[in-house]
C-alpha cells in the first residue's frame, strides 16, 4: 500500500516537471506584441487620417518657430532703432535741430511733423489746431507700424488655440481604430490595443508640442509690441513738444519758409 502511494506522488511530480517548461515558453509568446512602438514606428503603422494630423501638427510647430525667429530679430531691431530716436529727441530744443542728428534724421515722426507745418504754413496762429492736426497723424502713424509689427504674430494665436483640438481629433481617431481592432478579433489583447492607443497619444502629444510654445511666443510678441508702441508714443510726445516751443516762439513759419527755398 505504501509503496503504491509513493509510486503515484513521484508519478505526479514528473507529470508536473514535464508540463511546467512547456508553460513556462508559451507564456511569452502570448505577451509578444507584434509591433513596433517607437515615435517612427508608431507614425508608420498609423491609420492615414492620423499621419495627416501628425504631420499638420509638425507643420504648425515649424511655422511658429520659424516665426518666433524673425520677429525676434525683427523687433529686436527696430526697439533699439526706437530707443536711440527716442534718447535723441528728448534732448532737443527746436524741430530744427532734428534736421543735425543722424539718429532723427529722415525718421517718419519728424517727417509727419514737418508736412503737416509745411501743409498749415498759413494757419500757424492756430497753434492748437496745428497740434491736433499733428496728432492724428502720428496715430495713423503709429496704428500702421502696429500693423506691420503684428504681421505674423496671429498665427501663432491660431495654432495655440487650434492645435491640441487638432491633436485631440487625432487621439478619437486613433481609439476608435482600437476599438474597431477589438470587434474584428475579438479578443482585448494587448497586441490588438496598443496600436491605436499608441497613435492617440502621439497626436496628443504632437498637439501640446505645437500648441503650447506657440502660446508662449504669442505672450511674448504682446508684451514686446506694447513695449515698442510705448515707445514710439514717447518719441512722438517729445517731437510735439518741440512742434508746441517752436510755434510758442513764432520761428516756425520762418523755418519752413527757408526750407522751401531750400
Amino acid at each position: 500500500m505504501r509503496f503504491e502511494i509513493e509510486k503515484c506522488v513521484i508519478g505526479a511530480f514528473a507529470s508536473i516537471a514535464l508540463v511546467a517548461p512547456a508553460s513556462a515558453i508559451a507564456a511569452p509568446a502570448v505577451a509578444t506584441i507584434p509591433v513596433e512602438l517607437s515615435v517612427a514606428g508608431m507614425f508608420a503603422q498609423a491609420d492615414w487620417i492620423v499621419k495627416l494630423v501628425i504631420v499638420g501638427l509638425a507643420f504648425a510647430s515649424l511655422v511658429s518657430w520659424t516665426i518666433f525667429i524673425a520677429k525676434t530679430m525683427e523687433l529686436r531691431g527696430a526697439t533699439a532703432k526706437a530707443r536711440e530716436v527716442h534718447d535723441s529727441a528728448i534732448v532737443l530744443h527746436s524741430l530744427d535741430d532734428a534736421n543735425s542728428v543722424a539718429a532723427l534724421n529722415g525718421n517718419a515722426l519728424v517727417k509727419e511733423a514737418s508736412t503737416e507745418l509745411e501743409l498749415s504754413s498759413d494757419a500757424l496762429n492756430d497753434g492748437e489746431g496745428v497740434k491736433e492736426r499733428i496728432v492724428s497723424r502720428f496715430e495713423r502713424y503709429e496704428a500702421a507700424l502696429a500693423r506691420r509689427l503684428t504681421r505674423g504674430v496671429n498665427i501663432l494665436a491660431t495654432i495655440g488655440a487650434t492645435a491640441p483640438f487638432v491633436g485631440l481629433f487625432g487621439t478619437v481617431w486613433g481609439i476608435m481604430n482600437s476599438f474597431i481592432g477589438i470587434a474584428e478579433k475579438q479578443t482585448t489583447n494587448l497586441a490588438v490595443v496598443a496600436p491605436g492607443i499608441a497613435e492617440a497619444l502621439l497626436a496628443t502629444a504632437l498637439g501640446l508640442v505645437a500648441a503650447i510654445p506657440a502660446v508662449i511666443m504669442y505672450n511674448h510678441f504682446s508684451r514686446q509690441i506694447s513695449a515698442h508702441r510705448a515707445l514710439v508714443s514717447d518719441t512722438a510726445a517729445a517731437i510735439l513738444r518741440l512742434v508746441s516751443r517752436d510755434l510758442s516762439r513764432g520761428i516756425a513759419a520762418g523755418k519752413f519758409k527757408a526750407g522751401k527755398k531750400d
